[in-house]
């Protein structure tokens, strides 16, 4: 196909054309472990221990790469590609708000951070479930330190762009392409 072609809707046959709902899954799981990788890099590497939130957000990712995996093994036809859209788009969802959560939490002038609690294993020991979760989601004064940034953005806005991506590339490549 000439460059003169891919105008339009021959741009869109084109990709349509060339990538599959299988290789878009399988990229969405890669980029889920290149993420969680690169937490575990910078957990053991840099030497920068997560906060609760943190550890939150790593949990959803994982969720949405085991969704991205599924239907990458899958690979759904009719009425299972719009559950896997769906699931693709609710687990995205709950990452970036657990996500923007935590942005707003740093975005906090210094007298309005809430004090710091205990850490998650002992809260995980000492208190059920449901309190552990909405404690965890308040947020505590750690989870508005920010340690590390990279471009001046710190790790939960990059953790909340990952998110933002990858569900509008789940969901869009998921109902979007033909096979």
């Amino acid at each position: 196909m000439q460059d003169s072609q891919l105008s339009g809707v021959g741009v869109v046959a084109w990709i349509q054309d060339r990538l599959s709902r299988r290789i878009v899954n399988g990229l969405g799981f890669l980029a889920c472990i290149a993420g969680l990788g690169f937490a575990v890099y910078a957990q053991f590497v840099l030497k920068l221990e997560p906060c609760p939130l943190c550890i939150f957000q790593r949990v959803a990712l994982l969720a949405v790469g085991l969704v991205f995996l599924a239907a990458a093994l899958h690979n759904p036809r009719g009425w299972g590609v719009w559950s896997y859209a769906g699931l693709l788009g609710l687990s995205n969802a709950a990452g970036a708000a657990i996500a923007a959560r935590h942005v707003w939490l740093q975005h906090l002038p210094s007298d309005e951070v809430p004090r710091c609690g205990p850490g998650l294993d002992y809260m995980l020991q000492a208190f059920p479930l449901n309190e552990v979760i909405r404690d965890v989601l308040t947020g505590s004064g750690e989870c508005a330190k920010i340690d590390w940034t990279l471009l001046g953005l710190s790790m939960p806005l990059w953790t909340l762009l990952l998110f933002i991506g990858l569900g509008v590339f789940g969901v869009m490549g998921n109902l979007w392409l033909r096979r």
